[in-house]
């Protein structure tokens, strides 16, 4: 019988801190005392959009409590709309969720004190995912959610459906000189997901050819001096961002490439990496 939550979290202490500090996760301290019955699946409680569509493919839907608002905004969701609305939304307050009585929350790396204390207060276990930097890093937060929940083997084989993914939008040839562009210039560059995901489908990221950090500013004028083959654009050109929208770009099509990349492929690890390699691949075809 799958172990649940609680006690998994309580008689694996050591072994939980190892793969949550391999995968960019941290954990809170244990409760003392557990809240569910032997072999009951867990309820829980998401207060992170990207922990939400790994639960959309790991978990029964009756042990999904809540997710989080941001999931229920077609602006900032990772998951269908259509799905996120059937499930009970917070903002992640403490108030709401320990309303929903759930034995597990999965939140991100910040989490309000508040909150925190609360669920310490209430036996609530709470575990806390990173922004993962790699596809490995994103399969070992997969396997930390799917064995906090008590549905491992569900894990398992969304993780072999990832990196299967990656393998199959692997493309030969030279690398493309590419830059993922967002609104007001934020540029992903080494030491990300966004810069692996593009180096795996056939793209060179040159976000360090301009001499930027991790995640950092790129102003118009350099793009337009030293231009990559491909842009990749982040937003609605011409309606949310001044940047995005300016003329000159459109003055470049004859030296750069301009091409859409959605908001939602660019925020999360777990599934939406299948989404992600699959549309740059078909970019990567379409030069």
């Amino acid at each position: 019988m799958r172990a649940t939550a609680i006690a998994w979290v309580r008689a694996a202490v050591p072994s939980i801190a190892l793969a949550l500090a391999s995968a960019g996760c941290t954990a809170a301290p244990p409760p003392a005392a557990g809240r569910q019955s032997a072999g009951a699946s867990p309820r829980v409680v998401s207060i992170n959009p990207c922990v939400d569509a790994v639960l959309m493919q790991v978990a029964d839907p009756r042990q999904i409590a809540g997710i989080s608002h941001y999931s229920q905004d077609p602006r900032a969701t990772s998951i269908p709309i259509a799905l996120a609305r059937r499930f009970t939304a917070t903002s992640g307050t403490a108030e709401e969720v320990v309303a929903l009585d759930p034995d597990l929350v999965i939140a991100g790396a910040h989490v309000e004190p508040s909150t925190i204390a609360a669920l310490r207060r209430l036996d609530i276990a709470l575990v806390q995912i990173g922004v993962p930097a790699t596809v490995a890093e994103s399969d070992a937060q997969i396997r930390t959610i799917a064995a906090a929940i008590g549905r491992p083997e569900r894990g398992e084989a969304l993780v072999r459906r990832i990196d299967a993914a990656v393998r199959a939008a692997r493309t030969g040839g030279p690398a493309v000189p590419a830059l993922i562009w967002q609104g007001g210039g934020l540029v992903p560059g080494t030491g990300t997901l966004a810069d692996e995901l593009l180096r795996s489908t056939g793209f060179a990221n040159q976000s360090a050819r301009y001499g930027l950090k991790q995640w950092d500013v790129l102003p118009l004028e350099p793009l337009v001096a030293r231009p990559p083959r491909l842009l990749l654009s982040v937003g609605a050109r011409g309606q949310d961002d001044r940047m995005l929208g300016h003329p000159v770009l459109d003055g470049l099509r004859d030296r750069i490439a301009v091409r859409p990349y959605p908001d939602r492929l660019l925020n999360c690890g777990g599934p939406t990496i299948i989404d992600a390699v699959g549309h740059l691949a078909r970019v990567r075809r379409s030069l």
